[in-house]
């Protein structure tokens, strides 16, 4: 690789609500192609990263590798700890804490972030970098990088990179597989959930011919949590509470999950990513949310929607973003203050019925 990596950014914009358009897409390619023999590259995903971030982000650098970057670091804000079920992931060798991380890339590329706030501390790595580049599948991606791969449509980030990686001529291996595959089935809920797609089924039957192994990266990924969260998650399931009214009367579930209640079981936060999932299954609300806290008077909220209220717009009105039918913020205050700011918007964002 050779050549300059700083003039490939000047692109035409792509309509928010559309795919990467051909020009983002040359513009990614020229920036990748064109880095010099001795460019550092680093690699960031988003705050507490879950399967498609790091999965995405891994798989990439992967890719990379192969290709010949030879200087590259792959990083995310806050604690630098992985959790558990990602912990077998190829590539995490590339991990270094965000202290470490480069101060002044040559090239910065951003995954699964749909906006600057998502990149805490190493913000500023945007201002630093020589050029940067976001890949993302978020709606409400603000396109805050140099060149913008956001696709709304596409399932997860993974399937984003996955493209970027085919334009580069780099084929699939198991460690590049085993990456994209766990990015995939975590955002698409092992394929229950709308987004996925026949494209998504025929994407994941290339990552399965490389020969990675599904039921034993289901078993890490999915199947498998300490016994102590098993008694945290029965303890705020017992406390969840049903609220017919909201959205409209089509019903708001929620709950939360204390730091105490975290030490008291001795458990680390990611426990709490699969929480979500017990309590969106309530069969009299469309709603589901759940709201972990990070720090006194703050909390890390889920929301969920089976289909009658687009929770994006939600999440947007209180300082996030995400998907039509699952979506998060950062609320302040009382874990009451916060459900009742989310119980004003849902109103507003119950989805009209189609037309005859």
């Amino acid at each position: 690789m050779s050549g300059s990596s700083g003039t490939a950014a000047v692109v035409e914009a792509t309509p928010v609500d559309s795919g990467p358009g051909a020009g983002d897409w040359a513009a990614a390619e020229s920036l990748l192609r064109n880095l010099s023999p001795d460019a550092r590259v680093l690699l960031v995903c988003h705050v507490n990263p879950d399967g498609d971030a790091l999965g995405s982000m891994l798989g990439f650098a992967l890719g990379l590798r192969r290709l010949g970057v030879r200087a590259m670091q792959a990083t995310f804000p806050g604690p630098p700890e992985v959790p558990v079920p990602f912990q077998g992931l190829p590539g995490l060798d590339l991990l270094v804490p965000a202290t470490e991380a480069y101060p002044d890339p040559d090239l910065v590329i951003c995954f699964d972030a749909a906006s600057e706030s998502r990149l805490g501390e190493l913000v500023d790595r945007l201002d630093t970098a020589g050029a940067s580049l976001v890949l993302d599948h978020h709606a409400s991606n603000t396109r805050f990088g140099g060149v913008n791969l956001v696709d709304p449509h596409a399932a997860a980030t993974s399937v984003v990179a996955e493209q970027l990686l085919t334009r580069l001529g780099v084929g699939l291996d198991a460690g590049i597989a085993e990456c994209l595959y766990v990015a995939l089935t975590t955002d698409t809920g092992s394929f229950r959930f709308e987004a996925t797609t026949p494209a998504v089924h025929h994407l994941a039957a290339r990552l399965l011919a490389t020969g990675i192994r599904p039921g034993d990266i289901s078993r890490r990924v999915f199947d498998t949590r300490p016994f102590g969260a098993v008694r945290l998650f029965g303890e705020v399931l017992g406390r969840a509470r049903l609220e017919p009214a909201p959205a409209g009367g089509r019903g708001l579930v929620w709950t939360w999950a204390t730091l105490d209640d975290l030490a008291r079981h001795d458990q680390r936060p990611y426990v709490l990513e699969a929480l979500i999932d017990s309590v969106r299954c309530t069969a009299e609300a469309d709603v589901s949310c759940v709201l972990k806290q990070t720090a006194p008077g703050e909390w890390a909220v889920s929301l969920r929607s089976k289909g009658a209220v687009d929770v994006s717009r939600v999440a947007l009105a209180l300082g996030g973003g995400g998907h039509r039918f699952a979506a998060g913020f950062t609320g302040r205050g009382t874990a009451e203050e916060v459900v009742d700011r989310i119980r004003g918007q849902l109103d507003d964002a119950v989805i009209p019925p189609a037309a005859p």
